[in-house]
C-alpha cells in the first residue's frame, strides 16, 4: 500500500462517522477558516483595545507571514494533489477547493493564530482558540479535502508561524520602547 493510499483509508475510516449532523455542521465549522476572516475579525477586535493592540498587530501579521509563506510559496512549492483528485470516488459535500493540499491553509492559519492568542490571553482567548483551531483541521479532514499529513504539517507550521510572529513583533515594540525612551532622555536600559 502506498502513502497517499494508506491517508486516504484514514479519509475513509473518518468518514464511518458521517452523519447528517457532522455533514451540516462541518461545513459551518470548516467555513470559520474560509480567508481566514474568523482571525481577521479576531485581529481587529484585539486592535480596538490599548491593552490588546500589541496582540492583534501580531495576529495581523501573522496572518500576512501565513498568506505570504503558505499560500504563495509553500503550496506551489510543494504542488501536492488534494485527495478528491488522486482518489476521484470520494464524493464532496463542499464545493473543491482549487489551490494545493499541503499545507492545510484552514488549519495552519487556525493554529498560527490559536498561538498568539494563547499568548495574549490564554484563559480567555487561547483555550476556545486552540479548540476552534482543532475543529477546523479535523473539519478538512471530514469532508475529505485534506490527508491527515497537510492537516498535521498545517498545524505544526502554524504554531512556528505564531511564535515567529509574537518573536518579531515583540522585537519590534522592545526597539520603539527603548527608542521612546532615549528620546525622552532616559537611560534605555
Amino acid at each position: 500500500m502506498s502513502f497517499p493510499d494508506f491517508e486516504i483509508g484514514i479519509l475513509k475510516a473518518i468518514q464511518s462517522i458521517k452523519c447528517p449532523f457532522l455533514d451540516f455542521i462541518m461545513p459551518k465549522i470548516s467555513f470559520l477558516g474560509n480567508s481566514g476572516w474568523i482571525w481577521i475579525a479576531a485581529a481587529a477586535a484585539l486592535l480596538c483595545f490599548k491593552k490588546t493592540r500589541k496582540h492583534g498587530i501580531t495576529l495581523a501579521f501573522g496572518l500576512i507571514i501565513c498568506l505570504l509563506l503558505n499560500n504563495l510559496t509553500l503550496k506551489p512549492l510543494i504542488a501536492r494533489d488534494r485527495p478528491f483528485i488522486y482518489d476521484p470516488t470520494i464524493k464532496l459535500i463542499i464545493n473543491a477547493p482549487k489551490e494545493y493540499s499541503f499545507p492545510s491553509g484552514h488549519t495552519l492559519s487556525a493554529f498560527m493564530a490559536a498561538t498568539v492568542l494563547w499568548h495574549c490571553d490564554k484563559r480567555r482567548f487561547g483555550y476556545a482558540a486552540f479548540i476552534i483551531a482543532s475543529l477546523i483541521g479535523f473539519s478538512r479532514l471530514y469532508l475529505q479535502v485534506h490527508y491527515l499529513t497537510d492537516v498535521l504539517g498545517g498545524a505544526v507550521i502554524g504554531v512556528l508561524f505564531g511564535i515567529a510572529a509574537i518573536i518579531i513583533i515583540d522585537i519590534i515594540y522592545k526597539k520603539n520602547f527603548c527608542k521612546e525612551k532615549n528620546d525622552n532622555g532616559t537611560d534605555a536600559r
